[in-house]
């Protein structure tokens, strides 16, 4: 069911490549160019970044004249980054940890901007190398190309992007005070904080994000941002600009913003839907290039194409090990209850908020370009390009076995009878950290995808969050996880 193979992307889509003395100078050159162009700007330095596998933004940062270098021949870190917990304690995995070893960091000059939100700053997205210029197998920026480029081979391309859900505290020290208190999704929360949204979505797009939508959210405090889908690998990067910008702007104005899956315990959390469109064409570009949304004018469920369906079949099947990358924390269980909107359970539906997997056509006469899916079981602890790489191997393996949907469910699932959702093959996804690291271990097309590193480490870091919060009351979790990632 798979069309005649197309050839690879070029650029942020394809496999990331491996360093030469051509391709050093090459990066050099065009660094050079752009530091002196950023000088220019009044730029300062180079922020550097990466999310380890806990789901946390980590960096190292250049002076702008040092860019060139950083460029053609990498920044230093060790490769014990990757086994830190949330608390910055340390873990061992079988690939990675100890004191021993380098890695290079080298920005991706294709996705290098200045920050709006933080004057004088640029920020790169970072490909990480061994020292002898081969990819280091836990630089899942890289992964992720690598899962892109595997669909690419089979003619299809993947659009994508995140929904970004934070809460906004007007308080300072460790405990959460919501800074507004209108009504959910109420106009009055625009009016409290017009200005700093008004801040937000300026440096946002001065920055170059394509925001679709802003809006408050059901909790407290809480708002959502909404950006225009691209390549998986740009949605990944722009999830960590947008957070990183959030960041900023919410200090600027003297408030601290909480991405965590659980800010309070007896509140609603902060998701990160991931939303996933199909394309019948080898270029990210897809819609600008005269390609066909296979989410869109088929004959299966609710206009679906054959290929589509399965794409989304094959998502639906791995949702318990997705969890693992998806919903990484121990918070993350607390948000993950039924009747929330959180996607509790194993199912589809059309437009059904309650189902893990929602699908969403698009009002008529744009369902061409508007169909996708919407996993909605994600949140905002998860490295975003762990996440997509494994979204996209899962959909790949459906591609690959002509999968399809069951029926679809139009209820709450949990307002059903347990008897009802057994018969209909609806089940609760994992209820805690430790059910979802199971199933994701014994996932054979997700390991194969992720590699034994990824998945070993995955599974050591998961463990370790789960030791170090034993015991823990969910008041205990929340504020443990509230201001980390």
């Amino acid at each position: 069911m798979e069309p005649t193979s197309l050839p690879a992307p070029r650029g942020r889509g394809a496999g990331a490549q491996a360093l030469d003395g051509h391709e050093r100078a090459r990066l050099g050159a065009r660094a050079a160019e752009a530091g002196r162009r950023l000088a220019g700007e009044g730029i300062v330095a180079v922020a550097l970044t990466w999310v380890d596998v806990s789901g946390i933004t980590r960096t190292k940062t250049v002076p702008v004249e040092r860019l060139e270098h950083a460029a053609a021949w990498g920044v230093g870190m060790s490769p014990v980054f990757d086994v830190f917990l949330l608390d910055d304690s340390i873990v061992s995995g079988r690939h990675i940890g100890g004191p021993s070893g380098d890695l290079r960091l080298h920005p991706d000059l294709d996705r290098l901007v200045p920050l709006a939100a933080l004057p004088g700053w640029a920020h790169a997205p970072a490909l990480r190398y061994a020292q002898d210029g081969s990819i280091h197998p836990l630089d899942t920026r890289a992964l992720l190309r690598r899962e892109a480029g595997r669909l690419a081979e089979r003619g299809w391309a993947v659009k994508a992007a995140f929904e970004i859900e934070w809460a906004v505290s007007d308080g300072g020290g460790d405990e959460f005070s919501p800074a507004c208190e209108g009504p959910a999704y109420g106009m009055t929360r625009v009016t409290e904080l017009a200005g700093y949204l008004r801040d937000l979505l300026e440096a946002l797009r001065t920055t170059g994000v394509t925001v679709v939508q802003l809006h408050p959210e059901y909790a407290p405090g809480q708002y959502e941002v909404s950006v225009a889908a691209e390549d998986p690998v740009g949605a990944a990067d722009t999830a960590v600009l947008v957070r990183e910008t959030i960041r900023a702007v919410t200090m600027r104005h003297g408030m601290a913003a909480s991405f965590s899956p659980k800010v309070e315990a007896d509140s609603v959390g902060n998701g990160a839907h991931v939303h996933l469109s199909l394309w019948r064409d080898g270029t990210a570009n897809a819609a600008a290039n005269g390609a066909v949304n296979a989410m869109a004018g088929g004959p299966g469920p609710f206009g679906m194409t054959a290929a589509g369906e399965a794409f989304a079949a094959g998502i639906l099947r791995r949702l318990p090990a997705l969890l693992a990358v998806g919903a990484p924390s121990v918070a993350s269980y607390l948000r993950l209850i039924p009747s929330h909107w959180s996607g509790a359970y194993a199912c589809w539906g059309l437009e059904n908020r309650e189902a893990a997997l929602r699908f969403v056509t698009g009002a008529d006469g744009e369902r061409a370009t508007a169909a996708n899916l919407e996993v909605k079981c994600l949140d905002g602890a998860a490295n975003p390009y762990l996440l997509l790489a494994a979204l996209l191997a899962a959909g790949r393996d459906g591609l690959g076995a002509d999968l399809r949907l069951p029926e679809p469910v139009d209820v709450d699932p949990a307002g059903l009878a347990e008897e009802e959702r057994a018969a209909r093959g609806i089940a609760p996804l994992p209820s805690s950290l430790a059910e979802s690291v199971a199933a994701f271990e014994a996932d054979a097309v997700l390991r194969e995808a992720l590699g034994e590193a990824v998945t070993d480490t995955v599974a050591a870091v998961r463990r370790g969050e789960i030791a170090l919060l034993d015991g823990a009351t969910p008041q205990q979790v929340a504020a443990a996880t509230r201001w980390r990632h």
